[in-house]
């Protein structure tokens, strides 16, 4: 590849971290004005949400493995096609349920570009250029979710919530035009090796069944969903063992601990940390009754920070062991989830953007010198299963936050509407999940620092 081609790939990929971040953290801010359009409760709100990560957390390995055979960028390619396409669907969505629909397309397309993106990146630049082009990465996603709350709050605002898929879909055009002419050249690691079609169907109904499951507690139908997808991932992982050519190889987190700690670690920080955008926006407009473009302003803050850190400390994690800097990260991010726990009615904007600096800058320590360890502890083969492995932990975990959110909602607040709903039962649901997420990070501090040694 010549260095025009790898620029024109960085340039997608980029563009690519940078679009889905800025849909789901522009769309949080836009859930309340969605939500009285279509007179949706807060459970259903989350839905908006949560179609997206569940599609996305589904299909994220098995199309990883499809990248490995049949080549990254012609199915980033595909994703971003399927993303752009879903995008201008939602624009024209009459109902909830429509919405929430072609927001699932959307995820599977997101997941196509997730599971590629980073293994393009890994295969494209050198070992010692790797903590700094996955740190400008990690910048164009920061920056996605730094004008997502600003622009999302803006367009909503003046012109309405569409408008932000409206935006989407023309940088998703854009993606297309730059990847097209590249995704022929190309020769995939793992051409002519078989599919696992069987084991696909299995990982994809036994994590259907887990999440949805979770989202349906305190029902006793959940626990009954659950217990089937944990039996299902069981049987899936003993058969991923056995056959030749395995979807997702185990071997990698039985043998690997780099690989498998750093995974855990970034299931658990995404699992304490995504639902607080979520959580901020209701508050902001429920509570503080802030405009859109307002709330948005606010939780710039957030992502700001990320985009500056972010480069910074995947240099770092070129220099030093990562499980040293994404350790402190997380403790950084235990201290911000701590200082939510106190929010009422009377807190100031300050104090909301002091706790969301310290989150910013946890966040940006712990992602890139994660994402660089997990990376550079396989080899080139499972460079599109490792990156989509590593999405699908994001997710995941990011399933999990809201999972817990609903949960909670499900408990405190009930079927009431936005507009309805007690806001002194608001902010006592937020403050309980907060500490509930607290708690699983300070768990994910022992998992980052247990990962071991990366440099020799």
């Amino acid at each position: 590849m010549t260095d025009k081609n790898n620029f024109y790939i960085l340039l997608a990929v980029t563009l690519s971290a940078f679009l889905t971040p800025f849909m789901g953290s522009a769309v949080n801010v836009a859930l309340p004005v969605i939500g009285k359009e279509f007179s949706m409760t807060a459970l259903a709100l989350g839905w908006i949400v949560s179609s997206f990560i569940l599609a996305a957390a589904i299909t994220l390995v098995p199309l990883g493995r499809v990248s490995d055979i049949y080549g990254h960028r012609k199915i980033f390619l595909y994703g971003a096609l399927i993303f752009t396409i879903s995008s201008s669907l939602c624009i024209c969505a009459p109902a909830s349920s429509l919405l929430i629909f072609f927001r699932t397309i959307q995820g599977v397309g997101g997941a196509m570009i997730f599971s590629t993106g980073t293994a393009l990146l890994i295969s494209h630049y050198p070992a010692q250029k790797r903590g700094m082009i996955l740190g400008i990465n990690l910048a164009a996603v920061y920056s996605g979710l730094t004008i997502g709350p600003f622009v999302g709050g803006l367009l909503t605002q003046h012109f309405g919530w569409r408008y932000i898929f409206l935006f989407a879909a023309f940088l998703g055009v854009i993606i297309i035009l730059t990847i097209a002419p590249l995704a022929r050249q190309e020769r995939p690691e793992a051409r002519g090796e078989k599919f696992d079609y069987t084991g696909s169907l299995i990982y994809g109904a036994a994590l259907f069944s887990i999440m949805y499951g979770f989202s349906l507690l305190p029902a006793w139908s959940a626990a009954f969903l659950i217990f089937a997808g944990i039996l299902g991932l069981i049987f899936f992982i003993l058969r991923q063992l056995k056959i030749p050519f395995p979807l997702l190889d185990i071997r990698l987190f039985m043998e690997n601990r780099v690989f498998a700690f750093s995974n855990l670690a970034a299931m658990i920080h995404y699992c304490a940390t995504f639902a607080v955008t979520f959580l901020l926006s209701l508050y902001l407009q429920q509570v503080k009754m802030l405009s859109p473009a307002q709330t948005g302003f606010i939780l710039v803050a957030e992502p700001v920070v990320m985009a500056l850190c972010s480069p910074f400390a995947g240099r770092l994690s070129d220099r030093f062991e990562p499980q040293i800097i994404a350790s402190s990260g997380m403790a950084l991010t235990v201290a911000g989830l701590i200082l939510l726990m106190f929010i009422s009615p009377a807190t100031t904007t300050c104090y909301i953007i002091t706790s969301l600096i310290l989150l910013g800058v946890g966040f940006a320590f712990f992602s890139s010198p994660n994402v660089n360890a997990t990376m550079s502890s396989v080899g080139n083969k499972f460079y599109g299963v490792a990156s989509a492995t590593l999405a699908t932990m994001r997710l995941t975990g990011q399933m999990f936050s809201m999972g817990i959110t609903m949960l909670v909602f499900a408990v405190i607040l009930g079927q009431h509407t936005l507009g309805a709903a007690d806001n002194l039962l608001l902010l006592k649901s937020a403050r309980i999940i907060y500490f509930i997420l607290a708690v699983v990070c300070v768990f994910g501090i022992f998992a980052s620092a247990a990962r071991g040694k990366v440099h020799k």
